[in-house]
């Protein structure tokens, strides 16, 4: 009666691993991610200490991509401004 309720279980775990590769069956590797802190608080003019401060949300394999990806474009204005600015100051007029 056992190696019943065995080949049960094996034929119900086949037929979900096949449902699984035909795609019939949904599989959601990763759910939405979750906020355990607030937004970014990089404004436009941060400066070291700003930077330093900085913590992003640690995910399933680091950190929290979308908050990497902000902070890096908003430090990447920030020093493309102060580049231009800084070569302003060395042309002379």
């Amino acid at each position: 009666m056992v190696w019943v309720l065995l080949v049960a279980v094996a034929v119900l775990v086949i037929v979900l691993f096949l449902g699984l590769l035909a795609g019939k069956l949904p599989l959601d590797r990763m759910s939405e991610p979750t906020h355990t802190t607030p937004g970014l608080a990089l404004s436009e003019s941060a400066g070291p200490a700003d930077i330093d401060a900085l913590r992003f949300d640690t995910a399933l394999r680091g950190y929290r991509m979308d908050q990497v990806d902000e902070a890096l474009a908003l430090l990447r204005q920030r020093i493309a401004d102060l580049e231009v600015e800084a070569a302003s100051l060395r042309e002379p007029e």
